[in-house]
């Protein structure tokens, strides 16, 4: 199972949120992890900043497409502009390999506008930010730390099937590396495409491993395939 390629979607009862603040219909129970289960369904407004124009975004948005969704504990705090300005320097590169990111925090739209007029880092940013004014995307994600009403750093990347393949959570005070992030997300395109596996450390041009055509020849052998001078070169 840890190296099929195949995912099977771990059902799990869904709810629409929106920033009306009206209470969610339906409370949902979730894993600890968003893994191998399908993208909540959800509706908030959000700023975008390449239009610099209000708008709304919806799970429905980021179907049959490869998407990111990226939250973030506040506006006009410290290690948050850093992540937000290297997603955003990596903007192009993630076009490229069609994927859509999605910024995410509980602050307004209002706040969001503001934010990327006033912080330096964010000049010329092209990504849009949504405002989980109401919590309850945050929470449906698995990452709201209630009793501060703020979101954990948290990203996950979806495939076009809606089924969420990695995910990243960590607290306040280190930010994410997004060059890795980038290279997860051409690691599990490949692994799509192809069938095969992808060792660690994998990048483009690098060994994979065809369990997909060799699974029983290499079953305790992977070091007779690649060496371990291989996979940290």
């Amino acid at each position: 199972m840890g190296c099929d390629t195949g995912l099977t979607p771990i059902k799990s009862k869904k709810t629409e949120s929106t920033v009306s603040n009206e209470p969610a219909t339906e409370k949902v129970s979730m894993s600890s992890t968003m893994v191998r289960r399908e993208m909540p369904e959800f509706t908030m407004d959000a700023f975008d900043a390449k239009t610099g124009h209000f708008t709304t975004v919806s799970s429905s948005d980021y179907k049959g497409k490869w998407a990111v969704v990226c939250f973030y504990p506040a506006d006009f705090t410290f290690v948050c502009p850093t992540e937000i300005a290297a997603m955003n320097a990596k903007y192009d590169e993630f076009q490229k390999l069609n994927t859509e990111i999605l910024a995410v925090s509980v602050d307004s739209k209002f706040s969001h506008k503001r934010f990327v007029e006033t912080e330096p880092l964010l000049k010329g940013l092209q990504l849009t930010i949504g405002a989980d004014s109401n919590q309850e995307v945050s929470k449906m994600f698995g990452v709201l730390v209630e009793e501060e009403g703020v979101a954990l750093r948290g990203r996950f990347l979806f495939n076009p099937d809606g089924i969420c393949v990695a995910q990243e959570v960590q607290a306040d005070s280190v930010g994410r590396n997004v060059n890795e992030f980038l290279r997860q997300v051409e690691a599990w395109q490949h692994a799509t495409k192809t069938g095969e596996v992808c060792p660690a450390g994998w990048r483009p041009g690098k060994k994979t491993l065809p369990v997909n055509t060799d699974a029983e020849k290499m079953a305790g052998h992977v070091g007779d395939y690649i060496t371990i001078d291989e996979i940290m070169s």
